[in-house]
Protein backbone atom coordinates (compact mmCIF):
# COMPACT_ATOMS: atom_id res chain seq x y z
CA UNK A 1 0.00 0.00 0.00
CA UNK A 2 0.89 3.37 -1.16
CA UNK A 3 2.46 5.22 2.14
CA UNK A 4 4.14 8.60 2.03
CA UNK A 5 6.34 9.93 5.33
CA UNK A 6 6.21 13.50 4.79
CA UNK A 7 8.66 14.37 7.86
CA UNK A 8 8.10 15.64 11.73
CA UNK A 9 5.80 12.58 12.50
CA UNK A 10 3.64 13.01 9.25
CA UNK A 11 2.24 10.16 6.80
CA UNK A 12 0.08 10.24 4.56
CA UNK A 13 -1.93 6.84 3.15
CA UNK A 14 -4.87 5.91 1.33
CA UNK A 15 -7.94 6.01 3.52
CA UNK A 16 -9.12 2.73 4.23
CA UNK A 17 -12.88 1.45 5.62
CA UNK A 18 -11.86 0.63 8.75
CA UNK A 19 -11.05 4.28 8.67
CA UNK A 20 -14.09 5.90 9.17
CA UNK A 21 -14.67 6.06 13.18
CA UNK A 22 -11.72 7.94 13.19
CA UNK A 23 -12.75 10.42 10.51
CA UNK A 24 -16.24 10.91 11.48
CA UNK A 25 -14.65 11.72 15.37
CA UNK A 26 -12.02 14.45 13.19
CA UNK A 27 -15.22 15.66 11.31
CA UNK A 28 -17.27 16.05 14.57
CA UNK A 29 -14.61 17.99 15.62
CA UNK A 30 -13.96 20.61 12.93
CA UNK A 31 -17.58 20.62 12.22
CA UNK A 32 -17.74 24.53 12.86
CA UNK A 33 -14.20 25.03 11.18
CA UNK A 34 -15.10 22.85 8.47
CA UNK A 35 -18.52 23.76 7.65
CA UNK A 36 -18.15 27.30 6.00
CA UNK A 37 -16.38 25.38 3.09
CA UNK A 38 -17.09 22.12 2.17
CA UNK A 39 -20.65 21.08 0.98
CA UNK A 40 -20.19 17.19 2.47
CA UNK A 41 -19.65 18.40 6.15
CA UNK A 42 -23.34 18.85 6.57
CA UNK A 43 -24.47 15.38 4.86
CA UNK A 44 -21.96 13.80 7.38
CA UNK A 45 -23.97 12.70 10.55
CA UNK A 46 -22.69 9.50 11.39
CA UNK A 47 -20.05 6.87 11.28
CA UNK A 48 -22.04 5.32 8.54
CA UNK A 49 -22.33 8.28 5.97
CA UNK A 50 -18.19 8.19 6.29
CA UNK A 51 -18.63 3.96 5.57
CA UNK A 52 -20.72 4.81 2.41
CA UNK A 53 -18.28 7.62 1.33
CA UNK A 54 -15.03 5.55 1.86
CA UNK A 55 -16.98 2.20 0.41
CA UNK A 56 -17.15 4.28 -2.88
CA UNK A 57 -13.49 5.44 -2.17
CA UNK A 58 -11.71 2.47 -1.83
CA UNK A 59 -13.24 0.90 -5.00
CA UNK A 60 -11.90 4.21 -7.30
CA UNK A 61 -8.27 3.80 -5.41
CA UNK A 62 -8.30 0.26 -6.28
CA UNK A 63 -9.58 1.00 -9.82
CA UNK A 64 -6.99 3.57 -10.37
CA UNK A 65 -9.11 6.58 -10.45
CA UNK A 66 -8.72 8.34 -7.52
CA UNK A 67 -7.20 8.67 -4.19
CA UNK A 68 -8.51 9.97 -0.80
CA UNK A 69 -5.46 9.74 1.78
CA UNK A 70 -5.43 10.72 5.72
CA UNK A 71 -2.96 12.92 7.47
CA UNK A 72 -1.87 11.68 10.10
CA UNK A 73 0.71 13.12 12.66
CA UNK A 74 2.39 11.20 15.15
CA UNK A 75 -0.29 8.62 14.11
CA UNK A 76 -3.57 10.42 14.70
CA UNK A 77 -5.80 11.63 11.40
CA UNK A 78 -5.64 15.31 11.41
CA UNK A 79 -7.29 15.63 7.49
CA UNK A 80 -7.35 14.42 4.62
CA UNK A 81 -5.46 15.54 1.11
CA UNK A 82 -6.98 13.64 -1.98
CA UNK A 83 -7.63 13.65 -5.75
CA UNK A 84 -10.87 13.08 -7.52
CA UNK A 85 -11.44 10.84 -10.71
CA UNK A 86 -8.59 11.47 -13.29
CA UNK A 87 -9.50 12.15 -16.73
CA UNK A 88 -7.41 9.73 -18.55
CA UNK A 89 -7.97 11.07 -22.35
CA UNK A 90 -6.58 14.67 -21.05
CA UNK A 91 -4.60 13.95 -17.98
CA UNK A 92 -6.14 16.05 -15.47
CA UNK A 93 -7.27 16.17 -12.19
CA UNK A 94 -8.65 17.81 -8.98
CA UNK A 95 -7.10 17.77 -5.22
CA UNK A 96 -9.25 18.79 -2.46
CA UNK A 97 -8.27 19.29 0.71
CA UNK A 98 -9.17 19.70 4.65
CA UNK A 99 -7.16 20.22 7.57
CA UNK A 100 -8.17 19.31 11.66
CA UNK A 101 -8.06 23.53 12.71
CA UNK A 102 -5.41 22.33 15.37
CA UNK A 103 -2.51 21.89 13.28
CA UNK A 104 -3.42 25.24 11.01
CA UNK A 105 -0.55 27.45 10.19
CA UNK A 106 2.30 25.06 10.59
CA UNK A 107 2.91 24.04 7.28
CA UNK A 108 1.58 20.78 6.89
CA UNK A 109 -0.78 21.00 4.28
CA UNK A 110 1.70 22.69 2.24
CA UNK A 111 3.80 19.37 2.55
CA UNK A 112 1.31 16.90 1.89
CA UNK A 113 -0.17 18.66 -1.32
CA UNK A 114 3.11 19.64 -2.47
CA UNK A 115 3.94 15.49 -2.48
CA UNK A 116 0.31 14.53 -3.51
CA UNK A 117 1.49 16.73 -6.59
CA UNK A 118 4.53 14.87 -7.15
CA UNK A 119 2.50 12.24 -7.15
CA UNK A 120 0.18 13.13 -9.36
CA UNK A 121 3.01 14.13 -12.09
CA UNK A 122 5.83 12.13 -12.01
CA UNK A 123 3.73 9.20 -11.69
CA UNK A 124 0.16 9.34 -12.66
CA UNK A 125 1.54 11.40 -15.74
CA UNK A 126 -0.94 14.36 -15.65
CA UNK A 127 -0.68 16.92 -17.31
CA UNK A 128 -3.01 19.57 -15.18
CA UNK A 129 -3.60 19.12 -11.74
CA UNK A 130 -6.57 21.68 -10.53
CA UNK A 131 -7.52 23.03 -6.90
CA UNK A 132 -11.03 24.90 -6.59
CA UNK A 133 -11.63 26.60 -3.56
CA UNK A 134 -13.41 29.38 -2.16
CA UNK A 135 -12.72 32.86 -2.91
CA UNK A 136 -13.40 33.39 1.35
CA UNK A 137 -11.18 30.65 2.15
CA UNK A 138 -7.68 32.54 2.02
CA UNK A 139 -6.12 29.44 3.71
CA UNK A 140 -6.74 27.02 0.86
CA UNK A 141 -6.14 29.79 -1.62
CA UNK A 142 -2.71 30.29 0.14
CA UNK A 143 -1.87 26.84 -0.35
CA UNK A 144 -2.74 26.92 -4.68
CA UNK A 145 0.20 30.16 -4.62
CA UNK A 146 2.78 28.77 -2.41
CA UNK A 147 2.69 25.57 -4.19
CA UNK A 148 3.36 27.19 -7.33
CA UNK A 149 -0.13 27.21 -9.35
CA UNK A 150 -1.97 29.60 -11.31
CA UNK A 151 -5.22 31.72 -10.93
CA UNK A 152 -7.13 31.19 -13.67
CA UNK A 153 -10.30 32.77 -12.72
CA UNK A 154 -13.32 32.70 -10.55
CA UNK A 155 -16.85 30.51 -10.72
CA UNK A 156 -19.21 32.45 -10.00
CA UNK A 157 -21.78 30.26 -7.48
CA UNK A 158 -20.38 27.33 -8.24
CA UNK A 159 -20.54 25.65 -5.43
CA UNK A 160 -23.49 24.72 -3.14
CA UNK A 161 -22.09 25.10 0.55
CA UNK A 162 -24.17 25.49 3.98
CA UNK A 163 -27.26 27.22 2.53
CA UNK A 164 -25.95 29.34 0.05
CA UNK A 165 -23.74 29.72 -3.29
CA UNK A 166 -19.76 30.11 -3.48
CA UNK A 167 -17.48 31.70 -5.55
CA UNK A 168 -14.56 28.93 -6.38
CA UNK A 169 -11.77 30.28 -7.45
CA UNK A 170 -9.65 27.84 -9.99
CA UNK A 171 -5.99 27.42 -10.05
CA UNK A 172 -4.43 25.02 -12.51
CA UNK A 173 -0.42 23.73 -12.73
CA UNK A 174 0.64 22.09 -16.11
CA UNK A 175 3.40 19.56 -16.41
CA UNK A 176 5.69 21.92 -18.20
CA UNK A 177 5.29 24.37 -14.80
CA UNK A 178 5.61 21.47 -12.32
CA UNK A 179 9.22 21.21 -11.90
CA UNK A 180 10.07 24.97 -11.30
CA UNK A 181 6.88 25.51 -9.41
CA UNK A 182 7.24 22.73 -6.65
CA UNK A 183 11.32 23.82 -5.96
CA UNK A 184 10.05 27.38 -4.56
Amino acid sequence: MLRWHIGDQIEMRPLEEYDAEEIFCAVERNRDHLRPWLPWVDRTLGVEDVQNFLAGATEGYSRGEEMHAGIYIHGKLAGTCSHHRIDPLSRNVSIGYWLDASVEGKGVMTRCCRRLVQYLFDERKMHRVEIRCATGNTRSCAIAARLGFTRDGVLREAEWVNDRFLDLVVWSLLEHEYPEALSR
